[in-house]
């Protein structure tokens, strides 16, 4: 799935899960413009790289969240965000769908999961 210029950014502050986040959109053919731990990093990123693609997890460092983020990004018609959370707290996830994201994960996630929703979302073949 190598498609010119194409850009995923990773928000995730866990650097491990970042790490492995991002072999699975390098496996995929993809570049990984940058990662970022916090909700205004991610933000700067976006507005920076304009990636095709944000996974995005909801729980991060600092005051703001990944639901926060996700919406500036969204608000300024960046990309779309697919969300990778734990939390299956109801509150949680009707946070996320205020956003109209583009596909939610529940963690643990296996890298067949994640290769196949970025395949759906930026319309390559599953």
């Amino acid at each position: 799935m190598t498609l010119p210029d194409a850009c995923v950014l990773i928000v995730e502050d866990e650097a491990l899960i970042a790490l492995a986040l991002c072999d699975v959109v390098e496996n995929l053919g993809l570049r990984v413009c940058g990662t970022a731990a916090t909700a205004l990093r991610a933000i700067q990123l976006a507005t920076e790289h304009r990636p095709m693609l944000v996974l995005m997890d909801v729980r991060l460092k600092g005051k703001e969240d990944g639901v926060f983020a996700a919406k500036e990004i969204h608000r300024q018609h960046i990309a779309p965000v697919v969300f990778i959370t734990g939390s299956r707290e109801q509150e949680t996830i009707d946070r996320i769908h205020q956003d109209h994201p583009a596909e939610v994960l529940f963690k643990p996630i296996l890298p067949e999961q994640l290769e196949a929703s970025i395949r759906k979302v930026l319309g390559g073949p599953s």
